[in-house]
């Protein structure tokens, strides 16, 4: 009689190693699901835009506009720390230390929680102030706050939804997070007219309906990543006899706090221009603040590109910090820009042609606010070019620990450069002072991000204590894309009988 067979396993995908094999081609086929995610983020934002539009009028899409803004400035107060503790798990990654790298995780874990829940309570409590010091029209206020007040609900979910996207994608995973960025953003496209509306059983909420639509659909995609990553054995997760590493590392929890202060800082520089720039378009009404917002939704598809292969980068560099691979470091970020720079002008170039009737769907029925917008994108879309040399370079940068030279830059462009240019000429040139500010900002800060790689001295930096080199280590991390899992599993074939998988 036959042996009886073996439980089926669960069979992962293999990981990407980022510190190995030719830098174009992995850079590509690393940043796929990245630019997926991206894709997927900004068509949902723009079908919830749409159905805010369409459903609640040019006050509404003006008061989410504002509230959005908000919202950017908040992620980009936990960016840093994220950015860092995704760093050094790509250092441990490429020096084959799991131990370390699930320090770091326990570590930044517990951090995100426990400042997300502090961010909810008191957010909910300001959010009334906070649109009032931006300047926010009254027509759009109430609306405004009550849209706010849900998404500041949502902090929790919405921080630790992006510490497992960014913790996957330092250990060589972008496939994982790709899933369930996808799915989070079918479940908000689903709930957002029918909770808005109170369509079924939902109730009719009308704007909060938008708000409670995030909520609902990032705490399910954050719960069945979660889930899926204990389901396929994930080598980040933390075992029962691991929880001990949610009890913060003092070492690992100084260097995400003092790298991380720094990065999180240019996120907050970002969107505190941005708030600034936002108040002195309020002051033009409710139509120039809703064209400027249908021009901010189709800039999203426009620094897509950059920002997928910015992020590759960034964790292509992390890992090659920790492998010692200098060379290769520097070859990604020439790559990589030069990648950026092609795909970002092809981009600009095809939005160029499609952009009347993107427009229209936004502000059906609208000429003035069309004709407005139009205008925006035509004066500040192209120079996205240029952000995507400046992303790039600063992930390169970043992932030795050199973290305040970014800063001082972005603090230089959007300050002096780009509030500065635009309050200076704006008495002479009025609104297109605001949308030839974006240019010339971009620009400014491209030229001061080559210039600091090339003579900086970022090569020197650190990022903490540097990572123990385990021997025979198990291989950190599941996922590579699917467009390349045939290579993958060709070159380790291992993989098969052990399987090994990311966080």
């Amino acid at each position: 009689m036959s042996e009886p067979a073996a439980p089926a396993k669960r069979k992962a995908h293999a990981r990407m190693d980022l510190t190995k094999g030719p830098i174009a081609r992995t850079l590509l086929l690393f940043s796929l699901p990245v630019l997926g995610s991206s894709a997927l983020q900004s068509i949902n934002g723009s079908i919830n835009a749409i159905w805010v539009g369409r459903l609640l009028g040019e006050e509404a899409l003006a008061a989410t506009t504002n509230a959005n803004l908000i919202l950017f400035f908040l992620l980009g107060a936990v960016f840093g720390v994220g950015m860092a503790g995704t760093i050094l798990v790509g250092h441990a990654v490429g020096a084959k230390d799991l131990p370390r790298a699930k320090i770091v995780v326990g570590t930044t874990a517990t951090f995100f929680l426990g400042i997300s829940l502090a961010m909810a309570v008191g957010g909910y409590a300001a959010s009334e102030q906070v649109l009032a010091l931006m300047g926010t029209p009254e027509s759009a206020r109430p609306l405004a706050e009550a849209y706010l007040r849900v998404i500041f609900l949502s902090m929790p979910f919405l921080y630790f939804f992006t510490f497992l996207v960014m913790v996957q994608r330092g250990a060589g995973d972008a496939h994982t997070p790709f899933r369930f960025m996808a799915l989070s953003a079918f479940l908000d496209v689903c709930f957002n007219p029918m909770l808005i509306t109170g369509f079924g059983p939902f109730p009719r909420m009308g704007i909060a309906g938008a708000a409670a639509s995030t909520l609902l659909s990032q705490a399910i995609g954050m719960a069945a990543m979660l889930a899926y990553l204990y389901w396929r054995k994930a080598d980040l997760r933390l075992k029962r006899d691991e929880l001990h590493y949610l009890k913060p590392d003092r070492g690992v929890l100084r260097t995400i706090v003092f790298k991380g202060l720094p990065m999180g800082a240019q996120m907050l520089v970002i969107s505190l221009s941005g708030i600034i720039m936002m108040a002195m378009i309020n002051a033009y009404g409710a139509e120039t603040t809703a064209a400027y917002g249908v021009a901010m939704q189709i800039w999203t598809y426009v620094q897509m590109p950059a920002m997928a292969i910015g992020a590759a980068v960034s964790s292509m560099s992390a890992q090659n910090v920790g492998a010692k691979k200098w060379d290769r470091l520097e070859r990604s970020a020439y790559i990589g820009a030069s990648i950026n720079v092609l795909m970002t002008g092809a981009l600009v170039l095809l939005v160029r042609f499609v952009d009347p009737f993107i427009v229209d769907l936004f502000l059906p029925g609208r000429p003035q606010a069309v004709a407005s917008a139009l205008h925006i994108n035509n004066l500040a879309g192209w120079s996205f070019v240029f952000f995507g040399v400046t992303f790039t370079l600063f992930g390169v940068v970043r992932s030795t620990g050199a973290v305040t030279p970014p800063l001082v830059i972005l603090f230089i462009s959007l300050f002096g450069m780009r509030v500065g240019f635009a309050k200076l000429l704006e008495p002479a040139w009025g609104q297109d002072a605001i949308w030839w500010a974006f240019p010339v900002s971009m620009g400014f800060s491209a030229l001061l991000a080559l210039g600091y790689y090339r003579l900086g001295g970022w090569r020197k930096a650190r990022m903490g204590a540097p990572a123990r080199e385990v021997e025979d280590a198990p291989v950190t991390g599941a996922g590579v894309p699917a467009i390349d899992a045939e290579v993958a599993n060709e070159e380790a074939p291992e993989l098969d009988q052990e399987p090994a998988q990311a966080t």
